[in-house]
């Protein structure tokens, strides 16, 4: 699991004054508000797609919009496991002290599509389900994380981890760029949706 994290954030970070605060009801707004509008977001995107514009490659070494989404649907499985393991982990308020990267930073940072990358081969989707099966398994595994977000009592502030590239992060963090990945990707399905020759 360490592993997968580590690809994960490899691939999504790039050069990103630390926050000071345990995760206050503020944080778990803005938290649960990223969770929910990138959710409807994507949803608005691939509603009432057929098969054939779901499945459509702008070119042969570009994904389809389903490929987005399962893409998007493994990147969040990987995370989500990272940010619980992170919390079976002894609390640590010391290491906070080591956070160099401010919760802007990483938003912006992922959902910025100036800069490419080549996922890992983990998250590369394999199209081994129906594009409702897969856009329903991004359903049931965004509300799982929403309904944690909003349910638990965790110290996400105080759970660091420091593997990964950009240094330190905590647990609250690195669910706020699993958000911000999902936007990042919802751009993606936009640009392969405003491709020349997408079905009509």
């Amino acid at each position: 699991m360490k592993k997968s994290l580590l690809l994960i954030l490899v691939v999504l970070c790039a050069s990103f004054v630390p926050p000071k605060k345990a995760l206050h009801r503020d944080d778990k707004t803005l938290l649960l508000t990223l969770l929910t509008d990138t959710k409807a977001n994507l949803l608005k995107e691939v509603q009432g797609l057929s098969d054939e514009q779901l499945k459509f490659k702008p070119a042969p070494d570009r994904w389809s919009v389903i490929e987005v989404v399962e893409h998007i649907n493994r990147a969040e499985t990987g995370m989500f496991a990272g940010e619980q393991a992170m919390m079976k982990e002894p609390a640590d308020s010391s290491k906070r002290a080591m956070i160099k990267v401010t919760d802007q930073m990483i938003v912006s940072g992922v959902e910025d599509r100036s800069k490419k990358f080549k996922a890992p081969e983990q998250f590369v989707p394999k199209d081994d389900q129906s594009p409702q099966q897969t856009i329903q398994n991004f359903i049931t595994k965004r509300d799982e994380v929403i309904a944690y977000v909003t349910n638990t009592n965790d110290d996400m502030r105080n759970h660091v981890t420091d593997k990964t590239p950009m240094g330190p992060i905590d647990a609250y963090q690195l669910l706020l760029l699993d958000a911000a990945h999902t936007n990042r990707h919802t751009q993606q399905i936009v640009e392969v949706k405003n491709s020349p020759n997408f079905p009509k």
